[in-house]
């Protein structure tokens, strides 16, 4: 697999095993995007694997291990799985899916460590963690951690994070970057849509491209709403327009549960 990483990358969440995966993929591919983004738990890596097939030149492939994959062995284990589901000689980013469950540091963190050194993997990925555990993971791991990946969009800024991000030299990617659409009801995103001939979604995209070192994934199965996501890369928000959506005091949760470290008491 190419190593190259494009920052508007296509996710494949709730997307049904079989040929609505496998054909999303596809034409995601033809449209131009090069990173594809899936995880054990959405039960459809084979699909993504069909889809990528058509086409393998020049892309960037991202997985996540499930919740109760993440002791050594079946760390270990499973993401070699996934890489055959896959059908890929390597992954180039594998992330732990949430630091819950089996998640232990001690046994976590160097299995990811040893499947980069095995050439299973290519780079390290986190994605739900908060600060204090993103810590704790860069400083017990050998490789760096490559992408951080968090719920983000212009209802739920996640400033600190994204600070995080480029304070540690490691990519922010965006899930839910639209919202499931309650972008659509903010005013202040559709004027600005209206402005640029655009809709709410694709504002929302431009404004997280805007951002350093921040990657939306944003999920579509409709070919139209791929290509308009695709096509959010060619809209220039003016400064007045960025600033306006950074003044959004919002904080709008959209994938929500007791379980999530921002719901936990994590203090000694």
């Amino acid at each position: 697999m190419a190593t190259a990483f494009d920052r508007l990358g296509y996710g494949t969440y709730k997307l049904a095993a079989g040929e609505e995966c496998a054909a999303g993929v596809a034409h995601a591919i033809e449209t131009g995007y090069r990173h594809v983004d899936t995880a054990q738990g959405y039960d459809n890596e084979a699909s993504v694997g069909d889809g990528i097939d058509r086409d393998r030149e020049d892309l960037f492939v991202a997985t996540k291990l499930s919740t109760d994959n993440l002791s050594y062995d079946d760390a270990v284990e499973t993401a070699r799985a996934s890489r055959d589901r896959l059908g890929v000689d390597s992954i180039d980013l594998l992330y732990v899916h949430w630091p819950i469950n089996t998640y232990e540091p001690a046994e976590t963190l160097p299995a990811l460590d040893d499947l980069v050194d095995d050439g299973v993997i290519d780079r390290i990925g986190l994605s739900n963690f908060e600060p204090d555990e993103l810590d704790e993971a860069l400083d017990r791991l050998d490789h760096d951690v490559f992408a951080h990946q968090v719920e983000c969009h212009p209802l739920l800024q996640q400033e600190r994070l994204r600070e995080y991000a480029v304070e540690h030299d490691h990519w922010l990617v965006a899930y839910s970057p639209i919202a499931r659409n309650r972008v659509a009801e903010v005013d202040a995103l559709r004027e600005i849509a209206a402005a640029h001939d655009a809709t709410p979604a694709q504002v929302s995209l431009a404004w997280l491209l805007s951002k350093e070192r921040v990657a939306p994934i944003p999920k579509a199965a409709d070919f139209g709403h791929v290509e308009d996501n695709w096509a959010a890369r060619e809209i220039d928000l003016t400064d007045e327009e960025l600033a306006r959506i950074d003044a959004l005091d919002r904080r709008e949760r959209i994938v929500d549960f007791e379980e999530a470290s921002w719901n936990r008491d994590r203090s000694p």
